[in-house]
């Protein structure tokens, strides 16, 4: 930890070297959110593109004197700057002519609406804008699942949440489930105090000096312990 914050130190006065050690050094925390998006319509390495442009931002933001670790300061910055890339971008791919079509249709079906005093049929609609059922249909279909997507779930919400960010939401909680999963039976495989340098250094965010004051040990023997310790963990990973 102290040698990240040295190197966003430098970062922050201008080392272009020790930025891109950032982001070479983080590039596994950009992959590890950009796969919670996987199979939603971009390619993978336009994401982890999109997530180093997060991360560069959380590098140039990240403030020396919060009292986080920088990892847990950049992932919403990643995450957010995807879902916005998503947001704008359009996850849903629909042509121009299927878009043109979805406009038409809506704007005959009020008018249809309005002169019968009924909701008009698809036939009546297709007759109307001078197209085949099919297309109609495709073209109501397209724009229903768009809006059900993007569509603000609570209006009153003034964070503008939509269901696309429920379901990503959904997906972070199921991971994160799995990844406690995998942690504590990890975690329950270590020594008495390899088990407490890693609960006091990464659940209470203490720094080495506090745990070896903690542990009646130096601050090397800290960090030599925490080296090993992760190291383990990551090939039983």
């Amino acid at each position: 930890m102290e040698e990240t914050m040295e190197l966003i130190k430098r970062a922050h006065q201008g080392d272009k070297e020790a930025r891109d050690q950032l982001v070479l050094d983080n590039s596994g925390l950009v992959w590890s959110i950009v796969r919670r998006f996987q199979g939603r319509g971009c390619e993978m390495e336009d994401l982890f593109q999109i997530g180093t442009i997060g991360l560069l931002k959380a590098i140039d933001k990240f403030d020396l004197a919060y009292e986080v670790r920088f990892s847990t300061y950049a992932v919403p910055m990643i995450t957010g700057e995807i879902k916005r890339f998503l947001r704008d971008d359009g996850m849903i791919k629909v042509s121009r002519s299927i878009k043109e079509m979805a406009m038409r249709v809506k704007t005959v079906r009020e008018s249809l609406c309005f002169s019968m005093g009924r909701e008009p049929t698809l036939e009546e609609i297709a007759a109307a804008v001078g197209a085949s059922k099919e297309e109609v249909a495709a073209s109501i279909e397209a724009g229903a699942e768009v809006e059900s997507l993007y569509k603000t779930i609570n209006q009153n919400d003034e964070n503008g949440l939509c269901l696309l960010d429920k379901i990503v939401d959904q997906d972070e909680r199921q991971e994160k489930l799995l990844n406690h999963m995998v942690l504590e039976k990890l975690i329950g495989q270590l020594g008495e105090k390899e088990k407490e340098i890693i609960v006091r250094r990464y659940y209470h965010n203490q720094t080495q000096t506090q745990v070896a004051n903690a542990l009646d040990i130096s601050q090397v023997q800290v960090s030599r312990l925490e080296k090993k310790i992760l190291k383990q963990m990551r090939e039983q990973f």
